[in-house]
């Protein structure tokens, strides 16, 4: 048996600015970057056309809302500005160490989560000290489409080797992560089995 966990809100709590667009203003203008006067309509509209549950990069994103006011910047600069600006505090989830390392007993452990910034699901679980326990990271911005899409759930399946029968996910949120189920995934929420009693529902569903 193989368990994936849902990363933000399931594994670990993290401070976001409550206003995005002025953290990333701050950052790219920290990297010379010519921020526009109307930079909260330009980061608050959409630019591109994604398909439903589609994941689109928010890089790209960023990159397309500055094109539109005639700006122009490396995607290089732009991703670091962004992982500067969302890379708050935080803070592992009561039983979050102890509920992974009870399901690497059992097999192969990975990260399913919902992200449009390339890193911060990595450096989210750095900054809880759980960055070296899982076999593969699966983040919706990797594999194109989110949670509740099958997708994603099948991609941390080929990615742990497994198939979706065997997989039990873990996740907080009952419309994204409980989408598993359509996928044959078994989902358990953590407002059902918290983390604190995860080892012993793994126990006892070995």
């Amino acid at each position: 048996m193989a368990v994936s966990f849902d990363c933000f809100g399931t594994l670990v709590t993290a401070d976001r600015p409550a206003e995005p667009w002025d953290a990333v203003a701050a950052e790219l203008s920290a990297r010379g970057v010519a921020v526009p006067a109307d930079w909260e309509a330009a980061y608050r509209s959409s630019h591109v056309d994604v398909d439903p549950l589609a994941e689109l990069s928010l890089v790209d994103h960023v990159e397309a809302a500055l094109a539109s006011r005639g700006v122009d910047a490396e995607p290089t600069v732009i991703r670091d500005a962004l992982l500067t600006a969302f890379d708050g505090p935080v803070t592992g989830r009561e039983g979050a160490h102890e509920a992974v390392e009870a399901a690497a007993d059992r097999g192969p452990v990975g990260v399913c989560s919902n992200c449009s910034l390339p890193g911060l699901v990595e450096r989210t679980l750095a900054r809880a000290d759980l960055d070296g326990a899982f076999d593969a990271v699966v983040t919706s911005v990797d594999c194109g489409r989110r949670k509740p899409h099958d997708v994603a759930f099948t991609t941390v399946c080929d990615r742990l080797g497994v198939d979706p029968p065997d997989l039990v996910h873990v996740g907080d949120d009952p419309r994204c992560d409980g989408g598993g189920r359509t996928a044959g995934v078994t989902v358990v929420l953590v407002d059902e089995v918290s983390l604190v009693d995860l080892p012993d529902w793994l126990e006892a569903h070995r």
